[in-house]
């Protein structure tokens, strides 16, 4: 079996009006090099900004790597740790509550980006004084506000039952 890398990663999200313009911001640690990577949507939801930065980082690697990934999204962390997405994935992507999970197309990329890599993820306080978590909001809402905004394809507004 190869080597795994040793990366650290920064990841957050950030959304004006949720749904709104939104972006993310990621900080990649690795080998004493740093790379720092943003991109902007003109309709998206926060969610979905932190479960993309947490996909851009990890697709960015090119070899299967021992990742400590640092997270300020409860939703995405505790998704994970709890376990709580492999249920609904299981569940034909149904909460317990039997109402369709959100951001499936994301998840859906995410899933095989933790097979391949091992991933331990960490919750850390938003706007808590962690440097690199402020770097990665900062990235995130300058994103955002950028002037060439992607289209998020896999954006759907929530139809009223």
């Amino acid at each position: 079996m190869a080597e795994q890398s040793d990366v650290t990663i920064y990841t957050d999200g950030a959304c004006s009006g949720n749904p709104g313009p939104g972006g993310y911001g990621v900080v990649l640690l690795a080998g004493g090099k740093r790379l720092e990577l943003s991109e902007g949507y003109r309709r998206t939801t926060n969610n979905r900004m932190e479960l993309l930065a947490v996909i851009a980082a990890l697709e960015r690697l090119n070899r299967p790597c021992a990742v400590r990934l640092y997270s300020d999204s409860q939703y995405v962390v505790d998704s994970v740790t709890k376990r709580w997405v492999y249920s609904w994935q299981r569940n034909n992507w149904r909460k317990a509550d039997k109402k369709p999970a959100l951001n499936v197309d994301l998840w859906k990329r995410l899933l095989p980006l933790l097979e391949k890599h091992t991933v331990e993820f960490k919750w850390v306080r938003g706007h808590n004084n962690n440097v690199e978590n402020e770097r990665c909001d900062e990235l995130a809402v300058a994103a955002s506000f950028g002037t060439d905004l992607k289209v998020d394809e896999g954006f759907a507004p929530a139809v009223p039952a």
